[in-house]
């Protein structure tokens, strides 16, 4: 026996024989017919035992909850001798090839003492030599099962053409596999997305263009919507990236004010000297650079809706100039004696806490409380988690009209955003989808490509941002935003002391990078990394006392 711990594809380029090239054109031609999987690797097993006489071929998988191996796909085999081919990970030889991603051929199984006879059994084995080929079926460097066959031939050379060919139909039945599982999945998905729209579909109570179902953001609308009847100034409060900009158009919208302008304005986007410039505009010649006329954000707005953003940071200064139109009505343009009547409904916005920055002195009482009469505060997306989903195919559908892609999430990535705590909001939680949708090269947004996004996305300190945002108003609105405690993380630099602890971690998982990876906590695309970056053996011996050739 021989247990062969790496491919052999370099041995037989150029050098296969005309009916091991027939068989793999014949197999490609089989599953450009069907790729579904009962008629596809059945169909390469009758290929091989009628071609290259490698009869008894099964496929086994193993079982999501008892992690067992069970054959799941075979030919010439009954019923009985399928069901008695079940094998824990590790046990007998093919328990072992799927613990350790290594391939088993063994010329003789009468001679072996790991072979469990559970499909080949003593009778049939009489005493003519069977041997026996096991090849790990191999996905994104984890074995998801065991491509297992008899070869009525045991001369060496035929046995290691069998073995390249069964190396390369074993991808191909990996790719009829996921491509299977892709399918199913986007069918579940697709059903499940049905079902949250419906759940979460707009209703009386929910204005259009906006998502949640969460008690705390259907506060939210309820004053908003409460709001909108009269002509209060409103102040919305929350943290950056939550949702302000939307709910006060939405305001607007379901406002008596809806058919007239809504006009925004960023007070901590513009330089204070040009400020006051937009606000109320100016008078040609009435400072340098003033070359002509300029109507301010207040005339633009008459009849309809302000909306200042970031009102916090408005300067002091200013604040009084805010304050006297809000009492008169009225406005002066910079350079004129002569005011301008304005009829305009504020909403204003910030991150901050203003009952703090009045205190400090940084923020004008009487202006607060012009602008404070209806305050709607905006929870956070970390407390809205029964709405990341529901964002989440928002955003999905979105990006998939936007960039004619028809992409999905697979249920373990909606997962891993419904635990991220999500520092920069439904902002970011939007910018995460968009960017996904373009950069995915399937159709299914899988975790991996999640936690490359998010681990990014760890290296901008958006909380440090915000607390220095916030920074005039002392113990303001940011709560401490906890680390994310998920298996995101980037890679971190490979150190030459780590080699013995892969290796001690290798060796209790008998091999399985994937295993060892859970037990080093990393993820297996790390692992990998590092087994390669520090030249590590990964391929351990299956069976003790036998040589790797």
């Amino acid at each position: 026996m021989s247990i062969v711990s790496s491919n052999v594809y370099d041995q037989f380029a150029g050098g296969l024989d005309d009916q091991a090239v027939n068989v793999l054109i014949e197999a490609a031609r089989l599953i450009g017919q069907s790729l579904e999987p009962r008629v596809a690797i059945q169909g390469l097993l009758e290929i091989l035992s009628n071609r290259l006489q490698l009869e008894r071929g099964r496929v086994l998988l193993q079982d999501k909850s008892s992690k067992e191996l069970h054959i799941q796909y075979a030919y010439d085999l009954s019923e009985e001798e399928q069901a008695r081919g079940t094998y824990a990970l590790g046990e007998g030889v093919t328990g072992k090839v799927m613990a350790s991603g290594n391939i088993a051929l063994i010329p003789n199984v009468a001679l072996e003492p790991t072979y469990l006879a559970r499909v080949t059994t003593s009778t049939q084995i009489g005493t003519k030599p069977i041997a026996y080929i096991a090849v790990p079926i191999i996905q994104e460097e984890r074995t998801i099962g065991v491509l297992a066959v008899h070869p009525v031939s045991s001369e060496q050379a035929k046995l290691k053409m069998d073995l390249f060919v069964l190396q390369i139909l074993s991808q191909m039945i990996c790719q009829v596999l996921q491509i299977n599982n892709m399918v199913k999945q986007k069918t579940e998905l697709l059903l499940n997305e049905n079902k949250m729209l419906r759940d979460g579909k707009s209703s009386e109570s929910i204005p259009i263009g906006i998502q949640g179902k969460s008690p705390t953001f259907l506060n939210a609308v309820q004053k908003a919507t409460l709001a909108a009847k009269s002509d209060a100034a409103v102040l919305l409060n929350g943290e950056s990236g939550s949702g302000k900009e939307k709910f006060a158009r939405i305001i607007h919208q379901l406002s008596d004010r809806s058919d007239y302008p809504f006009i925004c304005i960023n007070c901590a986007a513009i330089p204070e000297q040009l400020l006051e410039s937009e606000l109320f505009g100016h008078e040609r010649g009435s400072f340098t650079g003033a070359t002509s006329n300029r109507v301010g954000k207040f005339e633009l707005a008459s009849g309809g809706t302000l909306f200042l953003d970031e009102i916090g940071d408005m300067p002091l200064e200013l604040q009084s100039k805010l304050l006297r139109v809000l009492q008169e009505k009225s406005i002066q343009k910079i350079g004129s004696n002569r005011d301008v009547a304005v009829d305009v409904r504020i909403i204003s916005a910030t991150n901050k806490n203003l009952e703090m920055a009045v205190n400090s002195g940084e923020f004008r009482l009487d202006l607060f409380y012009r602008l404070n009469v209806v305050k709607i505060g905006l929870p956070p997306l970390r407390e809205r988690k029964e709405d990341i989903r529901l964002l989440t195919l928002h955003f999905l559908n979105r990006g998939n009209q936007r960039y004619q892609r028809n992409v999905i999430l697979t249920p373990e990535a909606l997962d891993v955003l419904e635990g991220y705590p999500w520092p920069g909001n439904i902002r970011q939680l939007e910018n995460v989808i968009e960017r996904a949708v373009i950069m995915s090269d399937y159709d299914i947004i899988a975790v991996s490509q999640l936690q490359t996004i998010l681990s990014e996305e760890a290296n901008i300190d958006i909380d440090s941002n915000n607390k220095a945002n916030a920074a005039h108003a002392p113990g303001g609105f940011y709560a401490e935003i906890p680390a994310y405690p998920g298996p995101i993380r980037g890679y971190a630099k490979v150190q030459e002391n780590e080699g013995p602890r892969i290796m001690e971690a290798l060796q209790k998982a008998n091999g399985n990078k994937t295993a060892a990876a859970k037990l080093l906590g990393m993820t297996p695309r790390q692992l990998h990394y590092r087994i390669k970056k520090l030249e590590i053996s990964a391929n351990l011996p299956v069976f003790p006392g036998y040589t790797a050739s």
